[in-house]
């Protein structure tokens, strides 16, 4: 009982530790209306945050500008300086943070703990990167001029963050526009903000100027947003989230023929060869498919398998899956959080339910748990067909879906069979192999042989209908940055 108590209290203070309000020109503000942010791990509210109205964002929007040209005329140290101060912070203080994570969105500690880290990893690659934003000079090829080229700030950004890596799609947006001079209006999902505001509120004590970074928080997307996005001020918009979202944003942003980085949903093949490291293979899937609780735009959502190792990577598969505990996130060895809501049990118990009624096998799992809150166990489905749901909806759940092949180039045609490309999975240990279906899969990133591609340093993005641009790498600051060429007549 009293260790249940010290439990409690710390949630508590974690909760109580945040502010709560809109956060405009460097000040908190409270507003008239509330939002609850809930609990999925008890369905109960933590707490109550500023539910913006349409004039609320507006002034948000105003502060960004207002702020715009001193802040891209603020040295690339001085802006470097601040990220790097503000990476310091986010690591100090990441069991606090990663808590907070834990209790809006369900993922287990460990994880919230490993996304901090990954989340701060975005300030401090900036950091360096705004350092080394460069142009260029040359002569006209016929003579007669010479071209200088220059980066400057694209300006005001609206950037919006959706609720699966809360932290994470914020530094991953905030970091690039602050390191390229560019100030912004941020809009975290209504199902997770408090991340968002403990994230401000470090770049606040780090030392951001005011306006740099504003919050708006609320349940009337729509409402709210759409205004900002037509306002000619804003000049480039950055979203993740859903392909039918991002469709709907982008007709908005051609009106004013804004900027646009899009890192839009996915329907990832998990490709598994006869001659694969079984053993790499199913650590591999794991990786892919529970990573946050399998509510992942990168996870593994049709895992395919060469038919002669099909039943046997099955097998191993489900004995993995079969061992991983269910429970809240804060709880000791808890694997499998709940799920964000409701309506995101539902949705995966229907694809399931789908799957099985087209000839799909439920090896583990198969059914809503009866726990309070939302969940759903670890399942293993088997022998599922091409036109079941799921294998063209993305499923984010924790379910592996399990098909067979016989052919390489089968396994390329079923892999490439989707309008989207953000990311691709094979295993093989032939490097021929491997660099060829690498090659011919229709995607802006494959891990070959590896589960996990996420990283700071490498460009996050897909193509058809999985986005538009690229976040973090060496490209991901050009995304905030135009470029500008003055001739010279010599």
């Amino acid at each position: 009982m009293q260790d249940t108590q010290i439990t409690q209290d710390r949630e508590r203070e974690a909760i109580e530790s945040l502010p709560t309000g809109l956060f405009i020109g460097g000040e908190w503000r409270p507003t008239a209306a509330t939002l609850p942010v809930f609990d999925p791990s008890t369905g109960t509210v933590l707490c109550d945050v500023a539910d913006a109205t349409p004039e609320e964002a507006s002034a948000a929007l105003d502060a960004a500008v207002e702020a715009q040209p001193g802040w891209a005329a603020t040295a690339p140290r001085e802006r470097s300086e601040i990220l790097s101060r503000a990476y310091d912070l986010l690591i100090e203080e990441s069991e606090r943070l990663a808590l907070i994570m834990t209790l809006e969105m369900g993922k287990p500690l460990a994880e919230a703990r490993g996304e901090v880290k990954y989340a701060a990893e975005f300030f401090r690659w900036f950091a360096e990167e705004a350092v080394r934003i460069d142009g260029g000079f040359m002569t006209a090829p016929a003579g007669g001029s010479r071209f200088l080229v220059s980066k400057e700030p694209v300006g005001p950004c609206i950037l919006i963050t959706p609720w699966n890596f809360p932290m994470a799609m914020g530094t991953r947006k905030i970091g690039p526009a602050m390191a390229a001079g560019c100030t912004s209006v941020i809009k975290p999902a209504s199902q997770t903000p408090l991340s968002t505001l403990a994230l401000v509120e470090i770049l606040e004590r780090a030392g951001m100027p005011k306006g740099v970074v504003n919050v708006v928080t609320t349940s009337k997307t729509d409402d709210v947003m759409t205004p900002m996005i037509l306002d000619p001020r804003s000049r480039k918009i950055s979203f993740t989230g859903s392909t039918p979202v991002g469709k709907h944003l982008l007709e908005l942003a051609a009106k004013t023929v804004m900027r646009t980085s899009m890192e839009l949903g996915g329907n990832a093949p998990f490709l598994v060869f006869e001659d694969a490291d079984l053993d790499v293979a199913v650590e591999g899937a794991m990786l892919a498919k529970m990573r946050n609780i399998g509510q992942a735009c990168t996870a593994a959502n049709r895992i395919l398998v060469q038919r002669p190792v099909a039943e046997e990577f099955s097998r191993r598969l489900t004995e993995r899956m079969a061992a991983l505990e269910m429970g809240r996130g804060v709880e000791d060895g808890v694997v499998v959080g709940p799920l964000v809501n409701q309506g995101a049990v539902d949705k995966v118990d229907e694809l399931v339910r789908d799957a099985v009624s087209r000839g799909a096998t439920a090896q583990l799992g198969g059914e809503p748990s009866s726990r309070e809150g939302y969940y759903y166990p670890a399942t293993v489905l088997t022998g599922v067909p091409a036109e079941a749901d799921l294998a063209s909806t993305e499923i984010f759940g924790p379910v592996a879906a399990i098909g067979e092949f016989d052919t390489e180039e089968e396994a390329i045609r079923l892999a490439n069979d989707t309008p989207f490309g953000l990311i691709s999975y094979v295993f093989t240990q032939s490097l021929d192999r491997g660099l060829r279906v690498s090659g011919a899969l229709e995607a802006g990133m494959v891990g070959l042989n590896q589960g996990v591609v996420s990283n700071p340093a490498a460009p996050f993005g897909g193509i058809k209908e999985s986005g538009v641009g690229r976040e973090g790498g060496f490209v991901g600051i050009d995304e905030f940055l135009e470029t500008k060429y003055i001739g010279v007549k010599m």
